[in-house]
């Protein structure tokens, strides 16, 4: 493999820095090279291209927006043993504690972001001589992604939508409670599920949804600090909803109320954003059923059952 990434990244270094990490998905490894550290995910499994290619993009997506620190993606090599690995920009980390306001400020920027973008995209079109396309990054105007991301290893139906509903409804819970069902033909789900997905449309009756660029899988695990401010990392991007992002931040804990008052002064809870809330942490718990099993059960259930009252 180090001969493969010598070759790839042209260069004559490639030295392990002893800094080694990793998740329940990838492992990891930093290396000193002739233009300074990178960190290389590693992973064997035939979908890993497909899952680094969506990293790659998703974090290119975010360093566009200049609002919130990511690692700079570098590239993503297949290995001739199979699998690939992902290389990008090795930055020295800790855990978030001074940075947590400052990273509720900076998510609030990322998801403004493409509202900002799409109110200069229509105020230039009022302006006579001034074309359409004067933006730096493209402007999303749907739901969706231009590649396919994965949350944890499981493949996103990132397909534009113009309907937010629909999208999350369909691209998102249709297709964990697909997995639900062939690997488990849990007949309680799918009886909650055909009175839920009623009730969905009702709960943004009073919201609008503009298509906001997500991290996507924000928990404790994904987030930390560097010298400078905070950082995320790990993404799953995708343009949609921006209460989405805060639903698997909640479960799982690791975020300050410094962060939460910071964000919201940015972003003010919308009429009914606490019930949103558990119908977009139903989709984590679903997913987290799909990767780890039955234990995830009991919260999907208790979820679709509070939704459905």
């Amino acid at each position: 493999m180090e001969a493969k990434l010598k070759k790839e990244l042209g260069t004559s270094v490639l030295k392990p820095t002893g800094h080694s990490g990793g998740g329940c998905i990838s492992e990891g490894q930093s290396y000193h090279t002739d233009t300074g550290t990178v960190f290389v995910k590693i992973n064997h499994k035939s979908q890993a291209k497909l899952m680094f290619d969506g990293e790659m993009a998703s974090l290119s997506a975010i360093l566009q927006t200049e609002t919130v620190k990511v690692p700079k993606p570098v590239k993503v090599i297949e290995l001739d043993t199979g699998g690939s690995v992902f290389v990008m920009e090795h930055v020295d980390m800790r855990g978030l504690s001074k940075y947590s306001k400052q990273l509720g400020e900076q998510l609030a920027d990322l998801h403004l972001h493409n509202k900002r973008q799409l109110d200069k995209q229509n105020k230039e079109q009022k302006t006579v001589g001034k074309g359409a396309g004067q933006s730096e990054m493209p402007v999303a105007e749907k739901y969706g992604f231009h590649v396919t991301t994965c949350c944890g290893y499981i493949p996103q139906n990132n397909e534009w939508q113009d309907d937010w509903v629909a999208f999350y409804s369909q691209q998102r819970l249709q297709h964990q409670l697909n997995l639900v069902e062939k690997s488990y033909g849990d007949r309680e789900v799918r009886e909650l599920w055909s009175q839920l997905q009623l009730k969905i449309p009702q709960m943004f009756s009073d919201v609008e949804v503009v298509p906001a660029l997500l991290h996507g899988d924000l928990w404790g695990g994904n987030v930390a600090e560097c010298e400078d401010g905070p950082i995320i990392f790990d993404p799953a991007s995708f343009y949609g909803h921006a209460e989405f992002e805060l639903a698997i931040a909640g479960m799982f804990g690791g975020f300050s109320g410094s962060f939460y008052s910071a964000y919201h002064d940015k972003m003010p809870k919308a009429p009914g954003f606490a019930k949103r809330n558990q119908l977009y942490q139903l989709f984590h718990y679903l997913n987290h059923w799909n990767h780890f099993g039955g234990g995830y059960r009991g919260s999907s259930l208790k979820i679709m059952k509070d939704l459905v009252k």
